[in-house]
């Protein structure tokens, strides 16, 4: 036999799967109609780790790690057909239906809006950008932020999510974790590092420079430059530049943004500090109540998924299925337990479609805890 000859029958086999593929769908769909004629779960966890053992003794030795992985998708296309027979629409699906109906077909141009830090700060400028006449108010830290938008003292606020360069700001995904919330929109900001001072400061007057952490890691080689100086954290890059304009010392610097130097009246020493010139710094906009966009295309979810072998596969294998594209993956440790893991995932999805919703409804079946944060666009 040649290659030609192996494709071919190769194709044969395929044509059988697929009819048998087909029968085994039909019959799961009867399956459904008795369990909801009854009153039953569609997932049956007994019955398919029964099935997974038997349906691997069949198969060859060498064959039996492929079977039990072929099987494992089959049963999460079976139960996700089912789910969607037996079920017209859950809560969660039912929920993002009314806010879709419900929201206004444009974004509001004015707000309260709440920033973590002071006037000048990037997240200050990300309102900016969101809100035509954002009304800021400024809160020391992101809980406060979040409390904020929680308690109605804010409509909305706004937070740094991911630096290109530095990564994900762990505190927030921490955060996320606690308060009740939505994402309406995000933003993706380009970060420039300025060197700022007070007006007549030289360069080798510098004794301390002040920054937010992150800037300061995002400045690392421009600091290398300054062996001999302080370099002291702070909570943000804007306070940084307060406390610069607002002391008696005329021997510190602040490395904040442009915006800063208006704001503060102080003088730019050196521009765009920061070691790579592609700096971007996402951020979400979040309020108290769900608000879906017209044109929201990304999604946020969190969940703790069982800590069992292929937990995350099942999840995964989900949105394959759905042909959902995952756009971030992102693990946090949850501190009340010895090394398990709460997960963050972005979705890139139209919100639109019915095999979005129907994957709203399945995954708290797969999650010991889940939780939907917003479905929204992103401005660039």
């Amino acid at each position: 036999m040649n290659l030609s000859d192996y494709r071919q029958q190769m194709d044969e086999i395929d044509t059988e799967l697929i009819r048998l593929f087909a029968e085994r769908m039909e019959t799961a769909a009867k399956i459904a109609e008795f369990k909801r004629q009854n009153g039953l779960p569609v997932l049956d966890r007994r019955r398919e780790e029964e099935k997974l053992i038997d349906v691997c003794k069949q198969a060859p030795e060498e064959f039996q790690m492929y079977t039990a992985s072929l099987y494992s998708l089959l049963f999460e296309f079976s139960r996700s057909y089912q789910n969607r027979l037996i079920t017209s629409g859950g809560e969660l699906s039912g929920e993002i239906r009314r806010a879709i109906a419900e929201t206004p077909a444009v974004f509001p141009e004015s707000a309260t809006v709440a920033c973590q830090g002071v006037a000048g700060a990037y997240s200050h400028r990300a309102a900016k950008r969101l809100f035509r006449l954002p009304m800021p108010m400024f809160f020391a830290d992101f809980s406060a932020v979040f409390t904020a938008v929680e308690k109605g003292l804010c409509q909305y606020g706004v937070i740094p999510l991911e630096n290109s360069t530095a990564g994900s700001v762990n505190r927030v995904y921490d955060l996320m974790a606690r308060y009740n919330f939505r994402i309406v929109r995000s933003i993706r900001l380009k970060v420039d590092h300025d060197l700022l001072v007070k007006k007549g400061t030289k360069r080798e007057d510098i004794r301390e420079i002040l920054s937010h952490e992150q800037a300061l890691t995002q400045c690392g080689e421009f600091l290398q430059k300054f062996p001999h100086i302080k370099i002291t954290a702070c909570e943000n890059t804007a306070v940084a530049a307060k406390m610069v304009a607002e002391s008696d010392r005329n021997d510190l610097a602040a490395i904040a943004s442009p915006a800063c130097i208006e704001e503060y009246g102080l003088d730019c020493l050196e521009k765009a500090v920061q070691d790579s010139g592609n700096n971007f710094t996402r951020f979400i906009c979040i309020a108290k109540n769900l608000e879906i966009y017209p044109g929201a295309d990304r999604t946020s979810l969190t969940a703790v998924l069982p800590h069992e072998p292929g937990s995350l596969y099942k999840v995964l294998s989900r949105f394959y299925a759905l042909d959902i594209n995952l756009n971030k993956l992102e693990s946090r440790p949850i501190p009340e337990r010895n090394f398990e893991f709460r997960f963050y995932f972005d979705l890139d999805t139209s919100v639109y479609t019915e095999r979005f919703l129907q994957l709203m409804d399945e995954m708290p079946s797969l999650c010991e805890e889940f939780s939907y944060f917003g479905s929204y666009s992103e401005v660039i």
